[in-house]
């Protein structure tokens, strides 16, 4: 069994976790409705997407 040499610092330690902290979502304000959504996603409440009907909006 693999046994390490030395104790990892924690300098080390914490530059590996570094990239382990949650991304807040992207969100902005759509031009028609003025709702928060978020980008790059069909608006579900108008069914549009980039300016045209995706989909049958929703009651």
């Amino acid at each position: 069994m693999a046994v390490p040499k030395r104790k990892t610092t924690k300098s080390k330690r914490n530059m590996r976790r570094a990239h382990d902290a949650l991304k807040t979502t992207n969100w902005v304000e759509d031009a028609n409705t003025g709702e928060a959504k978020r980008r790059h996603h069909i608006d579900l409440k108008t069914g549009m997407y980039k300016g045209r009907q995706v989909i049958e909006a929703q009651d």
